[in-house]
């Protein structure tokens, strides 16, 4: 072996026990096999009288046996035996060496000197490389990546056969909330639903006992606390109402709705950001025809003009900009400075405006979600129908790069609050993909199995208070926290640099 670890107290006991059982086979008497009495040993010129004839009783300069040059003797001894004790219960195979004398030395050193320059320059290389700069070598053992805290669920939803269609966790990062709606083919308008949340710094804690429920006439489709009101979170509803809740009142939490008027949304609210005073001050349409040509896009039935949007995320830059999902697959980029009208007849108390300034390169099917970094303006990513994650630049249309992580639909992707170069993802055959793009672009680092049967997981949400926590919601009503090691929470060497790196790339 090249190396040799320390002893540690289990070889050290088992040196001792050579050394005793050494001790023990010269010290023995005759036998068959056995060496004969022992005789004084002569170690220089000091006379180390026999502890076996001192046994029997023969008188020595028995003062001499604790002088030092004892322990000269016994570690002679111990030197001596320590080769026998190595001897294996079968004998060893002899190596065979080949003399010197049948190498071709001459071809040898022809062959060096042909290669020398090649293997120097390979080697200037790799000295100049900084592939590995920042690297450490972790000699401890590693710990388990992720760990399911709590898995939560609410058994009359369950029973209803509701599934978890959004997670949303408070300001203070103490309390995760879920819709209950479902996701699947049907009619689910007038289907009761809820609203529930646990409070996890509660000692009282119980996964299946919500600390906060609330009944809801419709399907709730989304869900998002308030930024700064840890207490309020608003939903969208399947009748495309928009409703706000204090979970701190328990008799009464509802604060406000947007009720069913012109303003109301003639589709199910399938995303929310945030949450407000519940009048419509500005308003928005997307129609085909005011689309910017950036790429090609699909073309659509005559007369059908307007396009459904399916996610949303807002710009941790610019709070102006943000991302659309749309059925056709295709995302966009918009603006709540846009000035120009929308060409449509849809009715609404205040003028709808046309966001939309960039078309990007579409998926193979509807985007289900859409993620912008938090820690580079021009990136974003996308999620949907045809098992891909899209990473685009708001530079470019085609996205810098596509990775198919599922054959099944991808119901969720957001990117890490604490790491630039980490994301996750929720599969429609029941998995939670985490990815590190400083490890590999590719694969991911971690798939965890969120459920046994490959129920889909419809949403995920990183918590961006206390970082280790990662909560999922499946098609089964359930919700689990996950935590994650320091590998996840930790930003390593020059990742803020690979993600520059990366932004920059032009897509091929």
């Amino acid at each position: 072996m090249a190396t040799r670890a320390q002893p540690g107290p289990r070889s050290q006991a088992g040196s001792a026990g050579v050394a005793a059982l050494a001790a023990v086979g010269v010290a023995s008497g005759p036998g068959p096999g056995r060496p004969g009495p022992l005789q004084d040993e002569t170690l220089g010129v000091a006379s180390v009288p026999s502890q076996w004839r001192a046994v029997q009783g023969i008188r020595g300069e028995t003062k001499s046996c604790q002088t030092a040059s004892i322990a000269t003797a016994n570690a002679s001894a111990q030197a001596r035996n320590h080769v026998d004790a190595q001897v294996q219960t079968e004998a060893p195979v002899p190596v065979s060496v080949q003399p010197p004398s049948q190498y071709d030395i001459p071809r040898l050193a022809a062959f060096l000197r042909r290669v020398e320059a090649m293997v120097i320059r390979e080697l200037n290389k790799n000295w100049q490389s900084h592939a590995f700069d920042g690297f450490e070598v972790n000699w401890t053992e590693q710990q388990q990546m992720v760990s399911c805290l709590y898995t939560l669920g609410y058994p009359p939803a369950q029973a209803q056969g509701l599934h978890v269609t959004s997670i949303s966790w408070n300001s203070t990062g103490s309390v995760v909330a879920c819709a209950y709606g479902r996701l699947d083919h049907g009619d689910w308008s007038t289907l009761k639903s809820f609203v529930c949340a646990w409070n996890l710094d509660r000692r009282d804690l119980h996964p299946q006992q919500p600390s906060a429920v609330v009944e809801v006439p419709s399907a709730v489709l989304c869900l998002a606390f308030h930024p700064t009101q840890p207490s309020h979170v608003a939903g969208g509803l399947y009748s495309g109402e928009v409703l706000v809740w204090d979970l701190s009142r328990l008799e009464d939490p509802l604060l406000w709705r947007t009720g069913l008027t012109d303003d109301t949304h003639t589709d199910p609210v399938s995303q929310g950001i945030g949450a407000g005073q519940l009048q419509l001050t500005e308003g928005f349409a997307l129609v085909m025809q005011q689309l910017p040509r950036s790429t090609k896009l699909k073309k659509h039935p005559r007369g059908e003009t307007e396009v459904g949007a399916t996610a949303v995320a807002f710009s941790s830059f610019d709070p102006r900009l943000f991302i659309l999902g749309t059925e056709g697959g295709f995302p966009l980029k918009c603006s709540l400075a846009a000035g120009e009208a929308a060409l449509t007849r849809m009715p609404s108390s205040v003028p709808l405006r046309a966001p939309a300034q960039f078309t990007f390169s579409p998926h193979g099917g509807p985007i289900y979600s859409v993620s912008c970094s938090p820690f580079h303006r021009n990136l974003f990513l996308s999620a949907g129908t045809d098992g891909h994650v899209h990473l685009y630049s708001m530079l470019q249309a085609p996205p810098l790069t596509s990775l198919q992580l599922s054959l099944k639909y991808l119901f969720a992707v957001r990117w890490s609050p604490v790491r630039p170069l980490v994301f996750a993802a929720a599969s429609g055959k029941g998995d939670v993909q985490l990815f590190d793009l400083q490890k590999s672009s590719q694969k991911p680092t971690v798939l965890i199995k969120q459920t046994q049967d490959e129920s889909p997981v419809y949403c995920l949400e990183f918590n961006s208070q206390q970082t280790q926590l990662l909560a999922a919601g499946d098609a089964q009503g359930t919700v689990k926290v996950w935590q994650l090691s320091t590998e996840f929470t930790e930003q390593g060497p020059r990742e803020a640099e690979d993600l520059d790196c990366l932004a920059a790339e032009v897509a091929t």
